[in-house]
Parts: C-alpha cells; sequence; structure tokens
C-alpha cells in the first residue's frame, strides 16, 4: 500500500513538502539567506556586470552620444564589481568562520538539490517511509540553512547525506553520465551564446587606429545581421538589419580563410567608389573628412611571428599622422593619414551585390579592400555578407601603451581611458589624448 500511496500523480515533489513543514518566518528567513549566498559567489559581481553592460551596449546602438555621460557611470560600477569580487576572495582567504559558513551553505544547497532532483526522477520506486525520511530530513537541513550555526548546518546536511546513501544512491545512473551531461549542456551554452549572441574580439595591429588601438578587445554583435550557420559562410536571413556605410565589422577573411579582419563597411552591394589621391567619392558623393591635427601621435608596436614578444619587453614606438574626423552615411569617426608615406589608390570600382567594401580608419596601414585584404593580389576585394562574423560594438577591455601597471609589463597597462568608447562619434569630441 505504501508503494500505492507513492505514485499518487498529484503529490507534492520533495522541495514543496519540504517547504510545507516550514514556518512563514523561516521560509522569509531561508529566500534571504539564500539571496546573500549568491551575492557572495565569484560569479555574481561578473553576472551583475554583464547584464548592466548589455544595457549599455543596447542604449548606445540605438543612440551614441548617450556614451559621453553614461561612459563615467559605466566605469564606476564597472570598478564596484571589481572591488566587490577583489572582497569576495579576499575573505575567502581571510575570514576563516565566514568561509566555513560560506562553504556549509554552499555544500546544503548542492546537497538539497541532488536529493530533490533524485527523489523526484525516483518517487515510484521509493517506499513511503524513505520518503517521509527524506521529506523531514529536506526541511530540518532547510531551516538550519536558514537559521543554523555553522556545526548544526553540517551536521544536518551529514544527516540527509546518509538518507540519501541509504535510499536514492543505488537508483541514480552513473555518476560520470551525470557529470558529462553536465558538461555537454554548459559547452552547448557556451557555443550557443558565441555563435548567436556576442563574441569577443583583440585588436591585433594599428589598421584601425585611433578608433581602436592595438590590445584593445571588443564584443561583436552576432545577431544584428543575422546568424551564419555553423561551419559555413551562409546567413539564411538577415534579423535586424544588414551591414550600412559606417559599421566595424570581424569578418573571416575570404583570401585567408584562417585569418579574422576588423575594417570599417565604406560602401554596400550596389555602390560605386571613385578614388583620386585622398578624396573618396561614394555614388559620386564626395566623403567628408576635416583636419583636426596636422600631427598626430600614436603609439604602434613592434612585433612578429619569428619573434614573439616578451611581457616585459617594451617594443612600443610613436608615429605621426594626420588626425581628421570624417563623416560616412551619417556616421562621424577618426581615421589618420599619413602625409610622409601616402598609400592611396585611385580608380573606379562597383560594390557587387551581397557584398561590402571595407577600409581601415588608419588608411595608409591598411590591407583593405583597396589592396586585395592583404592577399597580395592588388586587386579589389570585396566581404560577401556570408563571411561577417558581426558589427563591433564598444571596447570592454584595453590593455595598451600606457595605463595602470605599464612600468611593469614593458609599457602595457590596463587603459581605463578607453573602457565603454563606441566604434563611432558623437560628432563634438576632441583629439584622443595620447599617452606618454
Amino acid at each position: 500500500m505504501a508503494e500505492e500511496a507513492s505514485k499518487v500523480p498529484n503529490a507534492k515533489s520533495l522541495g514543496e513538502a519540504a517547504r510545507a513543514a516550514l514556518s512563514a518566518d523561516e521560509l522569509r528567513a531561508l529566500s534571504k539567506v539564500r539571496w546573500i549566498e549568491r551575492l557572495k559567489s565569484l560569479w555574481a559581481p561578473v553576472t551583475v556586470l554583464a547584464l548592466v553592460f548589455l544595457v549599455y551596449l543596447t542604449i548606445v546602438e540605438f543612440s551614441v552620444c548617450t556614451y559621453l555621460w553614461l561612459q563615467l557611470p559605466m566605469k564606476t560600477f564597472g570598478l564596484a564589481c571589481v572591488l566587490w569580487w577583489a572582497a569576495l576572495v579576499g575573505l575567502r582567504y581571510l575570514a576563516k568562520p565566514w568561509e566555513s559558513l560560506r562553504m556549509a551553505r554552499h555544500e546544503a544547497e548542492e546537497l538539497l538539490s541532488e536529493v530533490e532532483g533524485a527523489a523526484n526522477k525516483h518517487r515510484a520506486a521509493l517506499k513511503e517511509t524513505a520518503w517521509a525520511e527524506l521529506v523531514e530530513r529536506s526541511a530540518t537541513l532547510a531551516k538550519d540553512l536558514a537559521t543554523g550555526s555553522t556545526d548544526k548546518l553540517k551536521e544536518s546536511t551529514r544527516k540527509l547525506s546518509d538518507s540519501h546513501d541509504k535510499h536514492l544512491a543505488k537508483l541514480k545512473s552513473s555518476g560520470w553520465l551525470e557529470t558529462g551531461s553536465g558538461l555537454v549542456k554548459a559547452l552547448a551554452i557556451a557555443l550557443l551564446v558565441r555563435s548567436i549572441f556576442l563574441e569577443p574580439f583583440k585588436i591585433p595591429s594599428g589598421s584601425m587606429m585611433p578608433t581602436l588601438e592595438i590590445g584593445d578587445q571588443v564584443f561583436v554583435n552576432k545577431f544584428i545581421y543575422g546568424v551564419r550557420l555553423p561551419f559555413t559562410n551562409t546567413v539564411p536571413f538577415v534579423i535586424v538589419r544588414p551591414p550600412k556605410r559606417g559599421d566595424v565589422i570581424v569578418f573571416n577573411n575570404p583570401v585567408s580563410p584562417d585569418k579574422d579582419y576588423i575594417k570599417r563597411v565604406v560602401a554596400i552591394g550596389g555602390d560605386t567608389l571613385s578614388f583620386q589621391g585622398r578624396e573618396i567619392r561614394i555614388n559620386g558623393q564626395k566623403l567628408e573628412a576635416t583636419l583636426e591635427e596636422a600631427t598626430h601621435t600614436q603609439w604602434d608596436q613592434r612585433y612578429s611571428l619569428s619573434h614573439p614578444r616578451m611581457w616585459t619587453t617594451d617594443d612600443w614606438y610613436t608615429t605621426d599622422s594626420s588626425l581628421l574626423k570624417e563623416k560616412l552615411d551619417g556616421v562621424t569617426h577618426w581615421i589618420l593619414n599619413d602625409p610622409h608615406r601616402p598609400r592611396d589608390r585611385d580608380g573606379e570600382v562597383k560594390v557587387p551585390e551581397g557584398s561590402v567594401f571595407v577600409m581601415g580608419d588608419n588608411r595608409d596601414n591598411s590591407e583593405d579592400s583597396r589592396f586585395g585584404l592583404g592577399g597580395g593580389s592588388g586587386t579589389w576585394e570585396f566581404v560577401p555578407h556570408g563571411h561577417i562574423k558581426g558589427k563591433a560594438t564598444v571596447i570592454w577591455l584595453a590593455l595598451g601603451r600606457g595605463g595602470l601597471l605599464n612600468n611593469i609589463f614593458g609599457g602595457t597597462g590596463f587603459r581605463t581611458d578607453r573602457l565603454f568608447q563606441p566604434m563611432e562619434l558623437c560628432g563634438s569630441e576632441t583629439a584622443p589624448v595620447v599617452p606618454k
């Protein structure tokens, strides 16, 4: 009869039955403790910052000028999250009673979740006496989790663990299978996020200076243009909009498929581009560019695959260029022209439908569509939509010349001044300050 009673379809789950044994005050205390423990997790500041950052990305994407007043609050909030994380790490090593209670609560939560999942799954195989024991000890552990001392919590955890081993251990599937299943799920979620939503990208060269400097890291919005099918260069449909002039994109180089490039879209399918010296015309309209500084200093870096950079080596050097503010289809951004070594290409070209024409903001130091995308052909090259990985959004990390700790890491430091900058200007910004 006991076995029949355990099969009643409307019976409560183990968790519901255990919580039913708690008073209203105990339930409130349990909820409070669980929220406190969530905030003690090292993932808490990371998760909170990520969520706020996503809101910032969305706002700036639709109204770029908001970054002028949101950037400082974002930096302040980011610093607060870093301090929050550092404080949690410090408490784990320095406050032993605090850490002991945190660990006891963590182990109790893990056990409650494991026991509830296993008991609900195998309820039909459990006798009523076994079910009652699991409910009673789960309720006791929940009470001690809310109000009990470390020692009392450990004792309740031990008792529920004994009941688990006695009644559930033999019913569960292989631990290796469960662990493997969990790892597969976590990996699938990570791949889904990288494939569909956001992916980080590090700037390896100076071809996009001064918008993006060596060591800047940006997030790439992989959702806006449409999701590429895995292991293909096919985008079956557009989700938000196709690429437009002024977008900074990361793409799989069609000339060198093993490389990812980052450039600015200058023209889209159907546009006719004409080049005459420094002058660029799109469909007959001259691209506007205003000189801001005749001599603007930028930091570049010496690096080669045959001589990899050591973290203590200061291999930064300065270059001088003219700084201009260019306006491309309503998108304002900085560009550099090097008067000492101009690298122009005269001629006219029409961009094929389904492709874009890209250029680096550092116009005389960029292997872009003008020069075969670095393939050595010297011919016009275009980027098909299927090769585009996504749109660069804002800088989330900057490890470049100057900044914090640069005297330790060979001139490379943490550049807080570049954090959360978008890929375009509001229009009124002054020339960027170059660190010494």
